[in-house]
């Protein structure tokens, strides 16, 4: 290999590499941190389903394994485990009686809200003890990642 070739810039993959793994980590431990803040009984995927059924609205069986990215039957076991717990409800869909469909019970929306609110104040206690520029900061990286989640999802 001549010296041209070696002293060549990484590509952008390699450069990339360790702010990917950086960033992989720090979100791998926030996600961990904030999981220790839900109820206990209720799993990180169970919570998950009853957020996008919050964010989503009603929604079929079918639907939900497509927004969960998960298969029917674990759709099913899962929204079965929640509806025992009165989280959720189902529903015959209005336009076609063939169709049911599953939305947040009154307990569902107060579980939720009480675990949000739980998160949020685990968040805010830490973000309190940055200055302002590292929590512009956070708050520009937050829109980015949300970008970055949005692209994956098309």
């Amino acid at each position: 290999m001549s010296v041209k070739q070696q002293s060549r810039p990484k590509n952008d993959t390699e450069a990339i590499l360790p702010l990917a793994s950086a960033l992989r980590l720090a979100v791998s431990r926030l996600a961990r941190r904030l999981r220790q803040q839900a109820e206990h009984g209720v799993t990180a995927s169970q919570l998950s389903v009853l957020a996008t059924i919050d964010r989503h609205g009603s929604m079929t069986l079918s639907e939900l394994a497509s927004h969960e990215r998960v298969t029917p039957p674990t759709i099913t076991a899962s929204i079965g485990r929640l509806e025992t717990s009165g989280l959720v409800r189902r529903e015959v869909d209005a336009g076609d009686k063939r169709v049911t469909r599953i939305s947040l019970s009154r307990e569902g929306r107060r579980f939720l809200e009480s675990i949000r609110s739980r998160k949020n104040a685990y968040l805010t206690k830490r973000l309190a003890r940055l200055d302002a520029d590292d929590r512009a900061t956070l708050e520009r990286a937050a829109t980015i990642l949300e970008r970055l989640l949005e692209e994956d999802g098309r």
